[in-house]
């Protein structure tokens, strides 16, 4: 298994002619994205070097990359999703979670009951959301991430625990798995 990369950015539109490009960051601190080191594609085979960055506007800085020289080579790079090795980030905060490490959990009940792996964390825009892939086949449960839906994140025993009533009647029934 390769080693865990996290997302911290996507590069975007060209910004100009003479090859600086744009990045949406999605560190913390907007500027932090060129402070980890060459960022790689999801695969690690391509790598960015940042010779400069300056903001743009909240998120969205502008950079040069090196061996980028004209808008055309910085067009090429458009919608690159850039990562890099888990090893590289701080540890987080007491109650910060890295969504990276958060993939693979069990997922169970208050009552212990499974309802399945932590697929992944998605945020539309309302805030986090937690995927939970069910042990058996049925939808993909969804799970607000906040204390009062997702009370316990137990990394030593790999689980997270779901609060009673964070799911639908209908889906609770599609995730236990019956006894009889």
């Amino acid at each position: 298994m390769g080693e865990t990369r996290v997302l911290v950015g996507v590069f975007g539109a060209p910004q100009g002619v003479r090859g600086e490009v744009r990045i949406k960051s999605y560190t913390g601190e907007p500027r932090d994205v060129g402070a980890y080191g060459p960022l790689t594609t999801a695969d690690g085979r391509g790598s960015f070097k940042l010779l400069s960055l300056r903001p743009l506007r909240d998120d969205m800085l502008v950079a040069r990359v090196e061996g980028i020289e004209d808008r055309d080579a910085a067009a090429r790079l458009t919608n690159t999703d850039l990562y890099i090795p888990r090893d590289r980030l701080p540890p987080p905060e007491p109650d910060e979670f890295y969504h990276v490490d958060l993939v693979g959990l069990r997922a169970e009940g208050e009552d212990g009951a499974a309802l399945g792996r932590v697929r992944g964390i998605e945020n539309h825009g309302a805030g986090d959301i937690v995927e939970i892939a069910p042990d058996r086949p049925g939808e993909t449960l969804l799970v607000p991430f906040t204390l009062a839906f997702v009370p316990v994140i137990d990394f030593e025993g790999g689980r997270i625990v779901v609060a009673a009533g964070a799911l639908l009647p209908e889906e609770e029934g599609d995730a236990t798995v019956d006894d009889a």
